[in-house]
């Protein structure tokens, strides 16, 4: 599951920097963004993982951003993203509502917004008549393996309910907004016939639109394997279906339609690994307990949604022993939900590895999306360095936290 220039360069990091890290291969970014080339537009879905060099990347590759905070606003222009004239825009702010010094700042920075609510349309419009706005549209149904990743139906406070829409076409007629296009995520995970289900509503809605849109977005959500058993996404058919709903829409309005994609965990989920050291071993009952100096302090996904992850284990000795055993993976915090091998209820699962030994290494696949972008500071626990593998060499890309930055905004009073 690793190769051994991998496991060298892991080896060396711990060796030089200590337990635990997080570590992206370029490589696999680059070739994911590859893999999207037939859309007009590829939009990162930067929450997934905000780190500015990762930003950087897409930056360089001609990859635009999604925004759904000022704060990731503020990042994406650190990392040199900006709105100019006659491209796409670089940042678009994605949200269901939207405060006065986001307002402020989306205005100063030539920023459209994709809105989630008709509020938001009215209070961008009274501070700024013709500000670019999407429509974030709820069709009435979504999808997920969870009702935590599924962003449309009734269950859901993503978008504008598509009994709403007229509200928002008398703003936008009212503020004189500038309407760019019609955007519609209904969540994680990839269904073929749903995704035709999708493509039917977006035309529907694009053919009832009164105003006359430049483009339309597939959102994200797009799956990558976790686990064995399963598939990668089959992006040619994906692409196909989207663009067959667009020759729709161009052919209604008898002009070029833009075709964006909002990818997040797709570009960066497989370049990520949480590497964390076995600090001890316990034998509960017919269980295994191994136990590391991580948590979902670091990796929330498998404690918030149940999400698996391949597990390696690199040995911290050379050993001839061939042995396996059934482990239940776990991290270190005062909690008993703190375990990386878990099902959707919450109920440990055994992974097989090589019988585990104290300062083995656990290393964790496919933690780019959703693993460092949503740590914290749980039990007071440091946030973790990261580091970037370009060329078979690595950098850091963000420096362990120290406890003075913990403690200092309590202290500095």
């Amino acid at each position: 599951m690793l190769d051994q220039q991998l496991k060298n360069i892991i080896q060396e990091i711990r060796h030089d920097f200590g337990t635990p890290f997080w570590l992206y291969d370029e490589s696999k970014i680059l070739k994911r963004i590859e893999s999207l080339k037939q859309f007009d537009v590829i939009r990162y879905a930067q929450k997934a993982n905000s780190n500015i060099h990762i930003l950087k990347i897409m930056l360089k590759n001609q990859v635009c951003v999604d925004s759904v905070s000022l704060g990731e606003i503020e990042k994406a222009t650190l990392a040199g993203f900006s709105n100019k004239e006659g491209r796409a825009s670089s940042i678009v702010y994605t949200s269901d509502m939207i405060d006065a010094e986001t307002i402020r700042r989306v205005i100063e920075l030539n920023i459209p917004i994709n809105a989630g609510s008709p509020q938001m349309l009215e209070q961008i419009g009274r501070v700024k008549e013709g500000h670019s706005v999407w429509l974030r549209i709820n069709p009435g149904f979504g999808h997920g393996h969870s009702n935590k990743t599924n962003t449309g139906g009734i269950n859901s406070k993503h978008g504008i309910w598509h009994e709403s829409l007229n509200e928002c076409y008398e703003l936008i007629e009212k503020y004189k907004l500038n309407l760019v296009g019609l955007h519609m995520h209904i969540g994680s995970g990839v269904d073929y016939d749903h995704l035709a289900m999708v493509c039917d509503a977006m035309v529907k809605h694009a053919k009832e639109c009164p105003f006359p849109i430049q483009a339309i977005s597939a959102g994200g959500g797009i799956s990558v394997p976790h686990t064995d058993n399963e598939k990668d996404i089959d992006i040619e058919k994906y692409f196909s279906i989207w663009d067959k709903a667009r020759k729709e829409i161009e052919s209604f309005y008898k002009k070029k339609i833009t075709l964006e994609i909002e990818p997040g965990r797709l570009l960066v989920s497989d370049s990520g690994y949480l590497v964390t050291e076995i600090r001890a071993l316990k034998k509960m009952g017919s269980n295994n307990f191994v136990i590391t100096n991580s948590g979902f302090n670091d990796l929330m996904r498998p404690a918030m949604y149940g999400s698996s992850h391949k597990i390696s284990l690199i040995k911290n000795k050379d050993t001839k022993e061939q042995t396996i055993q059934s482990s239940i993976i776990a991290g270190s915090l005062c909690e008993s939900g703190d375990v990386f091998t878990q099902d959707s209820l919450g109920i440990p699962q055994k992974v097989s590895i090589p019988t585990p030994q104290v300062e083995d290494l656990i290393v964790i696949h496919n933690c780019g999306a959703y693993g460092a972008s949503m740590s914290s500071n749980y039990n007071s626990k440091l946030l973790s360095p990261e580091f970037l593998l370009r060329k078979s060499k690595y950098e850091i890309i963000r420096k362990k936290q120290s406890f003075e930055q913990l403690f200092q905004l309590e202290v500095d009073l």
